[in-house]
């Protein structure tokens, strides 16, 4: 799963839920742009930086990494990038660093050299297997926490979490934003499923119904006299991803209530696909 883009998609879309992970309630987030910084004069890149329209000791620049990967010389690299920015950005005094780690088994043992850094509050690193507490108390939080949860475990906590935003969210264009940024984060977790399918597993096929694409191809059907096959193709859809959701290790119990199927359904595709 690609889980830097991931990340900077939620941070572009919703910056307060960078702020919300890191702890800092106070922050005012309409003041930071989220842009991705090259460096002149090396091959560095920086995906993530948190830029204020005014530079505070409060309101400070921060450089974002997402690092799911085990890598040696991590701090190596990034504190090298940090420090070639501030050198071309000498007007910048005030920053802060956050790595975000899925746990802390992919953080790097080579820190000595920059030990100094990481004991202070300039570098914070996150875990989000260590999120508990947070995600419980922030809509924002748990969908970051999203990203890590197991497989057999994930469509599940996206239906709560779509109700959650429900109940807490007034705004409907937030909640549908919200809706939309569960289902990227499980169509990476799930490569082999399409939105429909996964819609329909989310029990959101309503919203799905309001968007062009259903919308455009329900026109057509009505246009050819096709409105029962728009329903046959749907429901043939759910069918058809029942194997795929079977080999990701979900129960014909759980299959049947995310595609809205009887067991006996369930149980009839999968025994013809053994057949």
């Amino acid at each position: 799963m690609q889980t830097d883009k991931i990340f900077y998609s939620l941070f572009q879309t919703f910056p307060s839920i960078f702020f919300a992970i890191i702890g800092n309630t106070t922050a005012n987030v309409d003041a930071y742009e989220f842009v991705s910084v090259e460096i002149k004069e090396t091959a560095f890149r920086i995906d993530g930086v948190f830029v204020p329209t005014i530079e505070t000791a409060t309101q400070p620049v921060y450089f974002v990494e997402v690092q799911f990967q085990l890598d040696a010389t991590f701090y190596r690299r990034f504190f090298a990038e940090i420090f070639l920015y501030l050198k071309q950005n000498a007007s910048v005094n005030f920053w802060r660093a956050v790595v975000i780690y899925p746990k802390r088994s992919v953080e790097p043992e080579d820190q000595q050299a920059y030990r100094s850094l990481l004991d202070s509050l300039q570098v914070q690193p996150i875990y989000l297997d260590e999120l508990g507490v947070a995600a419980e108390n922030s809509l924002q939080v748990a969908i970051v926490k999203l990203i890590i949860e197991r497989q057999e475990t994930a469509v599940e906590r996206g239906r709560q979490l779509i109700l959650q935003a429900r109940q807490e969210l007034t705004d409907e264009a937030i909640q549908k934003q919200i809706v939309e940024l569960i289902e990227t984060i499980l169509l990476y977790k799930f490569t082999q499923l399409s939105r429909e399918e996964l819609a329909a597993m989310l029990g959101i096929d309503d919203e799905f119904k309001k968007t062009r694409m259903y919308q455009s191809i329900a026109q057509e059907a009505r246009q050819e006299g096709l409105e029962e096959g728009l329903e046959e193709g749907k429901q043939r859809g759910k069918l058809e991803a029942i194997p795929r959701l079977l080999a990701l290790g979900l129960s014909v119990e759980q299959i049947a209530q995310a595609l809205d199927l009887t067991v006996e359904q369930v149980q009839q595709a999968a025994g013809n696909q053994n057949k």
